[in-house]
């Protein structure tokens, strides 16, 4: 099968009329964000937010256009709401992203997702963090991983669509296949079920998206992949507070959040931002991380608190959150982590895996000891 090209697929989209009458969608500039990878083909179609409702025959007569190119494997299109005039407007809560797979022979249409839970799926838990660089994917990793290792079935989602880098930390190649039913199926490795973006683009590929692109992307990883029957689905997300988290918290029940933090203030100050995000939303936090906690000496045993220590457990005790333990800073789990064979897997005997597991058996327990909870209604003020 030939491969198709992004000028095949401008050209294609140039037979697609403006909803005003002047011009097509690409002459108008109205086609961003194209991403090609291997025949599956994602954009967005920014369109004014007062006609987006309307503008729903377009976005199914765009990816129709696309889809029947020799080569095309799927579509995903999306309506980006702009204001008029051709500025962007601000990512609203509210804003509608329509966005549909389509697979060639089965076109399928799809309601918009409720705020339901994930057929199959026990638990959704989320691991987040105020702020990047605090090793928050090394800690869902190892968690997920610790989560395994006490025999239950573990998912895990890596929501980061930016910086996705839980294939770099399970070594991962390749992409997913589909199911029959246009599913996909996740990955796996190390008896975890996985899927992130990272399968679908380039590692060194950009994703230039907007806010309602991103909640499309995550809603479809959450709801069109195959994860069968789990116990718990551990959901790798963005740093911050912003549209991931959001959708996360709209569209499924989750049943809590774990933070994770570095000793020192300017991280615990991010840290306090994200864990009072989840309790406005009705979230319950599950309890808070300390990574890179200590540091132990190889050579001579001496201990450092090189981002200070206990400011994490401190901060828990002050926003009576349970602290879920201490992580140190250990040259282990980062060969571990950069080799593709995150420590809990390769060395599940070690006190580093010890620290790990300690933290998924107070998840667990908490998580047998809530009931279930319905999905929390986003209220915004």
């Amino acid at each position: 099968m030939a491969s198709v090209t992004e000028a095949q697929i401008r050209d294609a989209l140039r037979a697609i009329p403006a909803p005003d009458g002047g011009g097509d969608i690409v002459a108008r500039g109205m086609v961003t964000g194209l991403v090609l990878k291997n025949g599956n083909v994602g954009f967005s179609i920014e369109v004014d937010p007062r006609e987006g409702a309307k503008l729903e025959p377009l976005r199914m007569a765009a990816e129709k256009a696309v889809e029947e190119l020799p080569g095309v494997l799927s579509v995903t299109a999306v309506l980006t709401a702009h204001r008029g005039g051709g500025k962007a407007a601000a990512p609203q809560p509210q804003a509608q992203g329509h966005a549909h797979t389509h697979q060639h022979g089965a076109p399928q249409q799809r309601s918009a997702p409720g705020r339901t839970p994930v057929a199959g799926i026990q638990h959704i838990i989320a691991v987040a963090s105020g702020k990047g660089g605090v090793g928050k994917s090394t800690t869902a990793v190892n968690l997920a991983l610790a989560l395994s290792g006490l025999g239950l079935k573990i998912g895990l989602l890596d929501a980061d669509i930016y910086g996705p880098s839980i294939p770099r930390l399970l070594a991962i190649t390749g992409k997913p296949d589909t199911t029959p039913e246009k599913k996909l199926n996740p990955m796996q490795k190390f008896g975890l079920k996985v899927m992130s973006m990272g399968f679908v683009v380039a590692e060194d590929t950009p994703m230039i998206w907007r806010g309602p692109m991103v909640m499309s992307a995550i809603t479809q990883l959450l709801r069109e992949v195959d994860w069968g029957q789990l116990d718990v689905l551990v959901c790798d997300l963005p740093p911050g507070t912003g549209d991931a988290q959001l959708t996360m918290a709209q569209s499924v029940p989750l049943s809590g959040a774990v933070i994770v933090s570095t000793p020192q203030d300017i991280a615990l100050i991010d840290a306090r931002k994200g864990l009072n995000m989840f309790r406005k939303v009705d979230v319950p936090v599950l309890g808070i991380v300390e990574n890179m906690s200590y540091f132990t000496c190889p050579h001579c045993g001496g201990r450092s608190d090189i981002f200070a220590h206990g400011g994490a457990r401190h901060e828990a005790e002050k926003m009576q959150t349970p602290f879920l333990g201490e992580i140190p800073l250990d040259i282990q789990i980062r060969e571990t982590s950069d080799a593709g064979t995150p420590i809990v897997a390769q060395q599940p005997d070690s006190p580093h895996s010890a620290a790990y597991r300690a933290v998924a058996e107070q998840v667990w327990r908490q998580l047998n000891d809530q009931p279930l909870r319905p999905a929390p209604r986003i209220v915004i003020q």
